[in-house]
């Protein structure tokens, strides 16, 4: 982790990314003092075909409530693409070394509609004894890829498990993090963030809103819980496998005290409100066969997360004369999801990689009114398989062309597979710093 900054370009599908010209970097200016500070400036441009060859089912049973699928649009599982030519995910980055003490990042993501700050983070430089602290919104380092921006993928899109766990972008919060690298032969990272808690992981709404039927109004019981709301920790391990072949495992977990979501149904009004937990488990080993252009290079990855959330539920209903009460419970929605990939070098600036995943291999939903009672409703396990082919004519720009299949389970138990194809292309321009592992 230690400060490296980075572009990577691979992803899966076939997404353009540009990056950021040359020309734009590079802009510098002199404290007092005469230090220098610099700044790198990038930018990420990427383009998407998308062709849904069969149509099946669209969202994991169990999964769908709450999932909001890019830039505050919700969308069925097409990556919020249309059919034919889309403008995808793009990014503006700049990155400055502010007077040798700390590094300042910000990164603004943007489609054709949309600009959102992603990330906008400062990073210590100097302090002592391998410490080093974040401060600011940024994409949490649980797990492996959920520190990665999509142009740092091996494929078009995200895993199942990181996407609906935690969210379109990933576990991506403001906060603090501090981190501790062991001054031993075998790298070995220890992390702890404090965040805000305002990530799809905690649906938090908090209180203060109504909701209305006609002359009507319900207003919502939950009550404002003050930030932060959410403490995560992770450990990074890197044994020393020789100058060839590189691996790093981790370990990570993270607990929310506050999750609040209230699904309004005509005069009624849904509220669950508790807690969540979260560990999960990453492994990535990488092999380099010192031929040119990634041939014969080898990158494995996987990760399993689970999530447990605890409930209380109530529904709420209004007449016309009272507000009243209607039916009361608590229970537990456990939830948890896996992926295994690997991308091989097959030709000079030529790889390809196959992935599978499983959402759901536990999969006990919320808590459902059932007349007078409360039910946890289990769900099926969902599926999907992933092939990729990449090609990278120069360093900055790949050509990526996907297939993949979904074969979901929807909450009727209805199992349906479809097919989708990606052709992306990505081309990065301006300053690039050294590649994360």
């Amino acid at each position: 982790m230690l400060n490296a900054r980075h572009h990577r370009n691979a992803l899966t599908g076939l997404t353009v990314l540009a990056c950021a010209t040359p020309a734009l970097a590079a802009a510098q200016a002199q404290d007092d003092s005469g230090s220098d500070w610099g700044m790198d400036i990038s930018l990420i441009l990427e383009g998407v075909y998308y062709n849904e060859m069969s149509e099946g089912v669209h969202e994991p049973a169990g999964f769908d409530d709450g999932h909001d699928h890019g830039h505050g649009h919700d969308h069925d599982h097409d990556h919020s693409f249309d059919d034919g030519f889309n403008l995808g995910h793009n990014e503006l980055v700049f990155e400055a070394d502010l007077g040798g003490l700390l590094d300042g990042t910000l990164m603004i993501g943007f489609d054709d509609s949309d600009i959102e700050v992603e990330e906008a983070y400062l990073t210590t430089r100097s302090l002592p004894a391998g410490l080093q602290l974040k401060a600011g919104k940024f994409l949490s380092d649980i797990g492996y890829i959920n520190s990665r921006h999509v142009h740092d993928w091996d494929f078009v899109d995200r895993p199942l498990v990181n996407e609906y766990l935690f969210g379109d972008h990933g576990l991506q919060e403001i906060g603090v993090q501090g981190t501790w690298v062991a001054p031993t032969e075998t790298y070995t990272q220890l992390g702890v963030e404090l965040l805000q808690g305002d990530n799809s992981f905690i649906p938090y709404e908090g209180s203060g809103g109504s909701h209305t039927d006609g002359d009507d109004t319900i207003h919502s019981s939950f009550s404002d819980v003050s930030g932060p709301r959410m403490v995560t920790a992770f450990a990074k391990v890197g044994p020393d496998l020789g100058p060839d072949h590189a691996a790093q495992f981790g370990v990570s977990g993270g607990y929310a005290n506050t999750w609040q979501q209230e699904t309004e149904h005509g005069s009624g009004l849904e509220e669950w409100d508790g807690d969540a937990w979260f560990a999960g488990l990453d492994a990535v080993y990488k092999y380099s066969s010192g031929r040119a252009y990634g041939h014969g290079d080898w990158r494995v990855q996987g990760e399993y997360f689970y999530r447990e959330v605890d409930l209380d539920y109530q529904r709420r209903q209004f007449d016309t004369t009272h507000e009243r009460h209607g039916i009361e419970g608590s229970g537990k929605s456990r939830q948890d999801g896996l992926y295994v990939q690997g991308v091989y070098g097959f030709a000079p600036r030529w790889e390809a990689g196959l992935r599978t995943e499983a959402l759901g291999l536990t999969n006990d939903g919320r808590i459902e009114r059932d007349d007078l009672d409360t039910a946890i409703p289990s769900f099926d396990t969902s599926y999907r398989h992933s092939a990729q082919v990449t090609f990278r004519p120069v360093e900055p720009v790949f050509l990526r062309a996907q297939l993949t299949q979904n074969d979901f389970v929807d909450d009727h138990g209805d199992r349906d597979r479809g097919l989708e194809f990606m052709f992306q292309v990505n081309v990065a321009l301006g300053a690039h710093g050294a590649h994360r592992f």
